[in-house]
C-alpha cells in the first residue's frame, strides 16, 4: 500500500512538473510575442509605401511632415482620399499646412509630384511599366527578407534562453526540445503571416 501511494505521489509530481514546464515554455515565448508582432507590423508599414497600379492612402499616410517644427505623420494632419483609381487627394485640416505637406512629399523618396490648388494637393500616379513593376517586387521582397531576419533573430534569442535554462538545471533536455518545437510553431505562424502579406502585395503590384 505504501509503495502504491508513493508511486501515485511520484506520478503526480511528474505530471505537475510537465504542466509547470509547459507553462514556463509558453510564458517564455508569449513574453516575446510582441517582438514577432512588431516584425509583421513593420513589414505592413513598409509594404504600404510601395505603390501598386492603384492609388492607396497607405502610400503617403505615414509620411512624416515637418509640421511647425514637429515631425508628424501625414494622416494626423490631413484627410487622404482616393477620388479616382490613380489619384490621391490630400486636404489638410489646417490650410497653413498645405505647403508643409507638399514639401514633405517632394522631398521624400516616393517620386511623387503633387499639384497644389491652394486648398488641397492632388497626386496623379503615372502608370507602372512592366520593368517598374518588377523593380517594386524586388523592393518588396527585400523588405520581406528584413522582417524574416527579425523573426529569426527573436527566435534565436528565445532559443538561447531555453538552452540557458537547461544548462542551469531548471529544465530537462527533453523539456528543452519540447520548448524548441513550441517555439518553431510560433515562428512558422509569423513567417506564414508575413508571406501572406507579401504575396498579396506582389499580386497588387503586378495587376495591370
Amino acid at each position: 500500500m505504501i509503495l502504491l501511494i508513493l508511486g501515485i505521489y511520484l506520478w503526480d509530481c511528474v505530471i505537475l512538473n510537465n504542466i509547470l514546464t509547459n507553462y514556463f515554455m509558453k510564458a517564455l515565448i508569449e513574453e516575446k510575442r510582441g517582438d514577432f508582432e512588431n516584425a509583421i507590423e513593420h513589414f505592413l508599414n513598409e509594404s504600404s509605401k510601395i505603390r501598386t497600379g492603384r492609388a492607396q492612402p497607405g502610400l503617403v499616410e505615414n509620411l512624416m511632415v515637418d509640421y511647425y517644427g514637429t515631425k508628424t505623420p501625414l494622416k494626423q494632419i490631413a484627410n487622404i482620399m482616393i477620388p479616382e483609381a490613380r489619384q490621391i487627394l490630400i486636404q489638410p485640416w489646417d490650410k497653413g499646412g498645405l505647403t508643409l505637406i507638399e514639401t514633405a512629399i517632394r522631398e521624400s523618396d516616393l517620386g511623387l509630384n503633387p499639384g497644389n490648388d491652394g486648398i488641397a494637393l492632388r497626386i496623379t500616379l503615372p502608370a507602372l511599366t512592366e520593368e517598374r513593376r518588377r523593380d517594386l517586387v524586388k523592393t518588396l521582397n527585400s523588405k520581406a527578407e528584413e522582417s524574416h531576419i527579425t523573426i529569426r533573430t527573436v527566435r534565436e534569442g528565445i532559443w538561447k534562453d531555453i538552452q540557458d535554462k537547461e544548462r542551469s538545471g531548471e529544465i530537462s533536455e527533453d523539456d528543452k526540445f519540447q520548448g524548441k518545437d513550441e517555439l518553431q510553431k510560433v515562428v512558422d505562424e509569423y513567417n506564414k503571416k508575413l508571406e501572406d502579406i507579401r504575396e498579396k502585395k506582389e499580386k497588387d503590384i503586378l495587376t495591370v
